[in-house]
C-alpha cells in the first residue's frame, strides 16, 4: 500500500462567527474556521497490500470461529464482552464509574452520571448491532435510534438526542471557537449527504469486513455528524458493520479494549486517514481484533469453571429448579435485583433464592442499597475486568499504529 493509499481530505475556509459571544475576547472575534471536507467513498475501491490484507483475513477468520464454536451456546460470552466494549469505549472518552455503579444504572437505579452514560452506550451498541443483525444494513436512522439510546437519559443534551447537528463543531482547542483545533469536520448542511455516501459505503459487500469496518469508523469521526458522542457511536458501528457481514453473529468482542490502551496512537490513526493512509486504522483495528478475540476464548473457558464451581458452592441444585435457572442467568447478568429476575425468568419466591445464592457466596449484596437491593456476582465482575485489562497488557506489546 502506498503513503497515500485513499483519498485525503481537503480543506476549505469559511466565515464563522459565533451564535452566543462568549469566552476569551479571540475567540469571540475568530471571523473564519477551515474546515475539513472528506471524500466521499461509497463507490471507492481498496487495494490493500499484501501484509495488510493478510492482518484483516486472519482477524476476520479468527473472529469467525470464536463465533461458531461459542457463540450460540454462551449467552453469557457476548453479554460480558459487550459490557466490556462499551466500558472500554466510554474510557476513550474518559467517562469511568465503577463496575457496581454501572450495574445500578444499567437496572434503571440511582447512579451517578458517568455510570448513567456508560449504561446508555451499552444500550446505544447493542441497538445498532441488533438494527444491523435484523436488517442486513447500516442505516441513517439505525445511528440516530443509537444516538437517542445515547443521550436520552443526559439532562443537557436530551434535546439534541437523535439528531444530527445544525451546527459548526470541532475537536480539540477552546471549547468555545474552533480555534487551535485537532480537527473541524465538514459544514453541518452536509452531514445528511455524508452520512448517506458513508452507509451506502457500509452496506457494501466486495471488500474484506475489517477493512470495510475501520473505514467506516474513520470516515464516522472524520464527519462528526453529532454535537457529542460521535466517538462510542463511531465505535458501535465497528461491530454494526461486522455484524451485517457476518464476520461474528453472535458476539461483540472488545476492540476498544485495545484500542484504549494505545489511545495517541488510535487518534493519530484517524489522523492518518485524514491525510490519505487508509492502512494505519485498518492495521490497527485488525491487530486489535485477533487480541480481543485470543482473550475472549479464555474468558468462554473462564465462565464455564466459574458456572461449574457455583453449582458446586450451592450444593449442585437440579436442572430446571430455581436455583439452577438463576445461576444460568448469573453469566449473562452478572448485576441484578429481584424485578430483574422476576420478570426474566418468572421464578417463585425469587429473594429466597437470591439469599440463598448469596449464602453460598456466589452473590454479594451491593453497600447502600438497602431501599433498592441490587446484587453481584463478583466472580463474572472480576473477570470483565480482568478481560479489559488482558486485551489492553497485550496491546501495548505491539507496535502497530503511527510513530
Amino acid at each position: 500500500m502506498t503513503d497515500t493509499d485513499w483519498p485525503p481530505h481537503t480543506y476549505v475556509t469559511r466565515p464563522y462567527r459565533q451564535r452566543i459571544p462568549r469566552g476569551p475576547r479571540v475567540d469571540r472575534l475568530l471571523r473564519e474556521v477551515t474546515v475539513a471536507l472528506p471524500p466521499h467513498i461509497a463507490d471507492l475501491d481498496l487495494a490493500l497490500e499484501r501484509p495488510v490484507a493478510a492482518m484483516t483475513t486472519a482477524s476476520a477468520g479468527a473472529l469467525r470461529h470464536l463465533d461458531l464454536v461459542h457463540g450460540r451456546t454462551l449467552d453469557g460470552l457476548n453479554h460480558l464482552q459487550l459490557r466490556t466494549e462499551a466500558i472500554d469505549s466510554s474510557k476513550i472518552e474518559h467517562v469511568e464509574a465503577s463496575l457496581a455503579d454501572y450495574g445500578r444504572a444499567l437496572l434503571g437505579i440511582g447512579a451517578n452520571s458517568s455510570a448513567t452514560s456508560m449504561a446508555s452506550a451499552t444500550k446505544a451498541m447493542a441497538r445498532l448491532i441488533r438494527d444491523a443483525d435484523s436488517t442486513r444494513k447500516i442505516t441513517s436512522d439505525a445511528i440516530l435510534r443509537a444516538h437517542q439510546d445515547l443521550f436520552a437519559r443526559h439532562p443537557d443534551e436530551a434535546a439534541t438526542a437523535g439528531r444530527f447537528r445544525t451546527v459548526q463543531n470541532w475537536v480539540g482547542g477552546s471549547d468555545y471557537a474552533p480555534r487551535d483545533t485537532l480537527h473541524v469536520p465538514p459544514p453541518p448542511e452536509t452531514v445528511v449527504d455524508y452520512i448517506e455516501d458513508l452507509v451506502s459505503f457500509a452496506n457494501r459487500d466486495d471488500l474484506s469486513p475489517i477493512a470495510q469496518a475501520a473505514i467506516v469508523h474513520a470516515q464516522f469521526e472524520s464527519i462528526h455528524p453529532f454535537i457529542d458522542g460521535n466517538g462510542r457511536i463511531g465505535r458501535a458501528l465497528i461491530h454494526a458493520v461486522l455484524r451485517r457481514r457476518r464476520a461474528s453473529r453472535h458476539l461483540t468482542v472488545p476492540i476498544a479494549s485495545a484500542l484504549v490502551a494505545h489511545r495517541d496512537r488510535y487518534f493519530a490513526a484517524l489522523n492518518d486517514y485524514r491525510a490519505g493512509t487508509a492502512a494505519t486504522i485498518i492495521a490497527m483495528l485488525a491487530a486489535s481484533t485477533t487480541i480481543a478475540t485470543t482473550e475472549s476464548w479464555k474468558t468462554a473457558e473462564t465462565l464455564e469453571s466459574i458456572r461449574q464451581g457455583w453449582g458446586e458452592a450451592a450444593g449442585g441444585p437440579r436442572p430446571g429448579s430455581a436455583a439452577y435457572r438463576l445461576l444460568d442467568f448469573l453469566t449473562e447478568e452478572p448485576i441484578l435485583n429481584v424485578e430483574l429476575v422476576t420478570t426474566s425468568l418468572g421464578l417463585e419466591d425469587v429473594p429466597g433464592t437470591i439469599e440463598g445464592l448469596e449464602r453460598a457466596g456466589v452473590l454479594t449484596r451491593i453497600k447502600r442499597t438497602r431501599r433498592s437491593p441490587v446484587w453481584v456476582a463478583p466472580a463474572v465482575l472480576a473477570e470483565v475486568e480482568d478481560l479489559s485489562a488482558r486485551i489492553q497488557h497485550q496491546a501495548r506489546q505491539l507496535p502497530y499504529g503511527p510513530r
